[in-house]
């Protein structure tokens, strides 16, 4: 059975906001029965976008991370009275007249997507552009407006998402949680781990060491590389948050540099210095 599925690509968002802003352009003063009340004016972010640092200067990366419902196969808000329920075709709907005085839903969600409307006294969140989708549609209103292709709304079943999430290296955020989320990521390792990073220079020519080899090692076992590039910078990125490696640069004619790295975060080690051999 086919079920609707949304794929976020972490790499391609920029931080536009134009989903955040169709989003509000869609249910902020209007009413949606059976699905939705109106979304007040502030506080609601149904489409939530996250941002994070990473690296020092003079290497820094954003990445940012946005965050709808997450539609779960397993949600945790889902209530025995109907006041939120899941549909066959994998959206979950917060029904506004059960719902009504149910602050505890809030509190349910995991992932923080929930929210409360004091005017209307009941939990709100994303409903998948519902409404549209039963006139017709084959877009939510985010995935439509994105210009850059970082959200697509996907209607496949479960043999085609999971042919798509092996070719594409998709990921549930959080996936300890077990909720099953319909909404999976792409290069969710820019969110998740960490890199190293650095500018690599001969030392007798102070020219940059534009294909100098960067290896980064665990325990002597191959954890990523990289060339470094005509500026000489390197990034060696999805390495995993608070374990110790160690960076080796090689390039020929030159001494072999090695130190050790313990990433607490994502590293930038500064300006490396090949003695020649």
């Amino acid at each position: 059975m086919k079920k609707w599925n949304l794929i976020i690509d972490v790499a391609l968002c920029h931080d536009c906001n134009d989903c955040f802003l169709a989003d509000k352009d869609e249910f902020v003063g209007n009413d949606f029965p059976p699905y939705s009340v109106a979304q007040p004016w502030s506080g609601h972010r149904w489409m939530n976008i996250h941002r994070k640092e990473r690296g020092q200067y003079p290497i820094v990366q954003v990445a940012y991370l946005p965050m709808p419902c997450m539609h779960c196969d397993e949600p945790p808000c889902v209530t025995a009275d109907g006041a939120v329920y899941k549909r066959e075709d994998g959206l979950v709907i917060i029904d506004p007249v059960k719902a009504k005085g149910r602050r505890d839903i809030v509190e349910s969600c995991p992932y923080g997507a929930i929210y409360w409307n004091e005017e209307a006294d009941v939990a709100q969140k994303c409903t998948g552009c519902v409404h549209l989708l039963e006139e017709g549609w084959a877009e939510t209103r985010c995935s439509q407006v994105c210009p850059t292709g970082a959200i697509r709304f996907i209607w496949a079943d479960d043999t085609e998402m999971a042919e798509m999430t092996a070719a594409e290296g998709l990921e549930a955020y959080r996936a300890e949680l077990g909720t099953r989320p319909r909404v999976l990521y792409k290069n969710l390792y820019r969110w998740e781990k960490v890199f190293v990073a650095g500018s690599v220079a001969y030392a007798d020519t102070d020219e940059c060491a534009e294909g100098a080899k960067v290896s980064v090692t665990q325990c002597g076992a191959p954890a990523g590389e990289a060339l470094a590039n005509n500026y000489g910078e390197f990034v060696v990125d999805g390495l995993e948050p608070g374990a110790s490696y160690e960076v080796s640069v090689e390039a020929l004619g030159y001494e072999r540099w090695a130190a050790p790295a313990t990433l607490d975060d994502s590293l930038t080690m500064g300006l490396i210095k090949l003695q020649k051999s």
